[in-house]
């Protein structure tokens, strides 16, 4: 097929035909040059759907008038007060104030599906400008969806044009067709994507599955795929009503159009939740494994919505536990900000146990209340035995899956004691469980349930979501022997058995000893300083780090802090306070923002045993708040965190594109930390894990537990360079 942008609009149109979506040529529309509407079929729409409630004509009018008011010179305001009309509908008081109010849909949601869908192409709309969009879907006379495309075979021009002249052009120029937007297409035919008016191009993303189950479509089937998978009649009218997230407050103008797996995700876990509740069910609504860094928060967010508007759970409570503060602060600034796009005005983070108590006992319906596991402590006290309660769990594979009786022997004897999960169960004994993990391991599926759907880090790359990572080894540069790389892989397979009884993880404990011990040995850090600081400054120069970002993961306090200082006696001025490198050119408001920093930063809490130097470096909260904030920003003078747990799950730098691990960490925890380099940043190709403790094999075994595509998702760079010598070699031998 010849893509040409006639051609391309052509089949685009035949194919939303065969999702019966109406095709009318922009020229056949009757309508004033300035209007975007199709009111006559908005009107018809309106006296059908109420007709047992006899909307009148004058009624239906008022209806048009009100939403043609909101002004397309506050444009972002406007679309997501239409937006929460569309999908939530609205009260309407009738002409005849003896009559009862209506509450109006624009769109009809139920399975009778009455809707008028129609794709009008080349319609003239004059404003500012006259513009002409290639394409507009229309239900009920509303423009939900403008589509633009751009010819795959012109040599300078791409999707980006497209997007450009949505965004740029048609927002200065016809700014009223965008107040009623959902979302927007931009197809060359090879490449097709969806995303927000309002967002960056690269957030638009292809729909690579048309319902859920299959594999993922590239190429031109991407344009089969998302056009099957997003203009399904009931998936457009879920997606228009579930699936767009506007936050109640914004200063960035955001609007989230949910990608395919996270609208999958969210309605297998919704329908399996229903399928398990108690009491019929066993509690156990599933577990979602999704690749680190692929937007799990909003998919919890999306399944929160599914859940409180639903029908069945009859205004249920949920309550989203974290096993961090964090973590917790992360989701609670999310959460908290979404009361209208949930449904319920109480979206609380609460402070205590005892705070949680409060809100829930007595409590007969509704509410989100986000906390940490750690607040399930000793107090097993009931909470509800309400069996419409949804408990959502973040990062389920750590602390929350800790049911059993644990025994630890101590001088005193045996004590036993149970964990955190264990009071939460006890709590809340009829409640349903959801997990949401990056690392299903096998306690967590026993918890929660099978995994009911999952989105890999293969995948996530694919989609462009996230950056594929590239592994170096650099063990054999700090000296350390067979012997010793033997004992940490004995270490490992220790650590693989640990966790049937307390005993058991104490001689876990003098293992760890042994090994820090070999970690932490002078000789071998002062050596690590020299070659993490040759390599550092390596990658730097010749711009494979884009900003210059990096994190240092530690065995353990005491070493971090050693290593500090190896590396501080290596280069000195990484300990001068500045505020960002000299060629840098900082703006009024960076210049308030950005405060001067070392190069490099201990990121750990502090000890009340900590040497005085290290407890004043270390800092209080709120100075580890702003190490966070100043790490973040790309222009700052804090490039290096040297870390042992903190940073290491829930903190995404985009800009980070190197960490380097000398610490054995455990295989559930291992992606986790070499996900911290695989975020999108514009400039970065790929993420690299410098590896100076000898983690590849349990890296590979723990990318193969989770998918067997993903352990081959990690590009060894030894593999790199041979490949790329063998090709030189070849081009030599051609051309000499």
């Amino acid at each position: 097929m010849n893509f040409a942008e006639e051609k391309l609009e052509k089949a685009f149109i035949e194919l939303l035909g065969n999702e019966n979506i109406k095709y009318v040529p922009g020229k056949d529309i009757e309508r004033k040059p300035d209007e975007v509407l199709l009111e006559d079929d908005l009107k018809s729409f309106l006296l059908e759907q109420y007709r047992p409630e006899n909307l009148t004509e004058s009624e239906a009018e008022q209806i048009i008038r009100e939403l043609k008011t909101f002004p397309s010179s506050d444009l972002y305001e406007s679309n997501k007060a239409i937006m929460k009309k569309l999908s939530d509908g609205f009260n309407f008081k009738r002409e005849d104030r003896s009559q009862k109010d209506i509450w109006i849909y624009l769109i009809d949601y139920s399975n009778a599906d009455r809707n008028i869908y129609k794709v009008v192409n080349q319609m003239e709309i004059t404003g500012y400008e006259k513009r002409i969009p290639d394409a507009i879907v229309y239900i009920n006379g509303l423009p939900l969806v403008v589509i633009e495309f751009k010819s795959a075979k012109k040599e300078n021009t791409t999707i980006h044009n497209a997007y450009i002249q949505l965004t740029v052009r048609y927002k200065r120029d016809i700014p009223e067709l965008f107040k009623y937007n959902a979302f927007c297409i931009i197809s060359d035919g090879v490449n097709t994507r969806a995303g927000s008016f309002f967002t960056n191009y690269e957030f638009y993303y292809a729909w690579r599955k048309i319902d859920g189950t299959e594999n993922e479509a590239v190429g031109i089937d991407s344009m089969y795929s998302l056009i099957k998978g997003m203009f399904n009649h009931n998936r457009l009218r879920d997606i228009i009503r579930n699936f767009i997230y506007l936050p109640d407050t914004s200063k960035k103008d955001e609007k989230i159009l949910c990608r395919y797996p996270q609208y999958y995700a969210a309605n297998k876990l919704y329908d399996n939740i229903k399928k398990h509740q108690r009491p019929e069910g066993d509690g156990k609504g599933g577990t979602y494994f999704g690749a680190t860094g692929c937007g799990k928060s909003f998919t919890m967010l999306f399944l929160s919505r599914l859940i409180m508007k639903s029908v069945h759970f009859a205004s249920p409570t949920i309550v989203l536990i974290t096993d961090r503060t964090d973590l917790d602060d992360q989701l609670s600034e999310q959460f908290v900000n979404a009361k209208g796009y949930i449904g319920d005005e109480n979206v609380i983070s609460v402070s205590s146990r005892a705070d949680l108590r409060e809100n829930l006992q007595g409590r007969k319906s509704g509410g989100v209340f986000l906390t940490t596991i750690h607040k399930f402590n000793e107090d097993t006290e009931l909470l509800t035995r309400r069996t419409n309660v949804i408990c959502i769990s973040d990062e389920a594979h750590r602390s929350q899956t800790n049911l059993e009786q644990k025994i630890k022997v101590t001088d005193k004897g045996i004590k036993k004691s149970f964990g955190f999960a264990k009071h939460l169960r006890d709590s809340l004994p009829n409640a349903t469980y959801v997990g949401f993990t990056g690392t299903p391991i096998d306690a967590t599926l026993d918890v929660f349930g099978q995994v009911v759907d999952s989105y890999t880090m293969t995948e996530s790359v694919k989609d462009g979501i996230t950056k594929p990572i590239v592994y170096e080894g650099r063990a054999a540069k700090v000296i350390l022997k067979n012997s010793e790389l033997q004992r940490i892989e004995e270490y490992y397979n220790q650590c693989a058995e640990e966790g049937v009884n307390e005993y058991q993880i104490e001689e876990s404990k003098k293992a760890s000893a042994n090994i820090s011990a070999i970690i932490g040995d002078p000789d071998r850090l002062r050596a690590l300083a020299k070659d993490f600081v040759t390599h550092y400054e390596k990658r730097v120069s010749e711009g494979a780090s884009v900003k210059g970002k990096a994190m240092f993961v530690c065995n353990n306090r005491t070493i971090a802090y050693d290593l500090y200082k190896f590396v501080i006696n290596e280069r000195p001025e990484w300990a001068t306070l500045r505020t960002s490198d000299k060629n840098i050119v900082l703006s009024k408001k960076e210049r308030k923002e950005i405060k001067p920093m070392e190069r490099i930063k201990l990121v750990m809490t502090r000890d009340k045993d900590d040497p005085k130097e290290l407890y004043d470096m270390l800092g209080t909260k709120d100075f580890r708040k702003e190490l966070d904030r100043q790490f973040k920003n790309e222009k700052s003078n804090f490039k290096i965190a040297i870390v042992v747990d903190m940073w290491l799950t829930g903190f995404d730098v985009p800009a980070l594109d190197t960490i380097y691990i000398d610490k054995p960490v455990k295989r559930h925890n291992l992606i986790q930390t070499i996900s911290r380099v695989n975020r999108n940043y514009e400039g970065k190709e790929k993420g690299l894990v410098v590896d100076y403790i000898g983690i590849k094999k349990q890296m590979n075994l723990a990318l193969a537990q989770y998918s067997k595509s993903d352990n081959q998702n990690i590009e060894d760079i030894e593999k790199s360079v041979t490949i790329v010598k063998n090709h030189l070699d070849l081009l030599n031998k051609i051309f000499v």
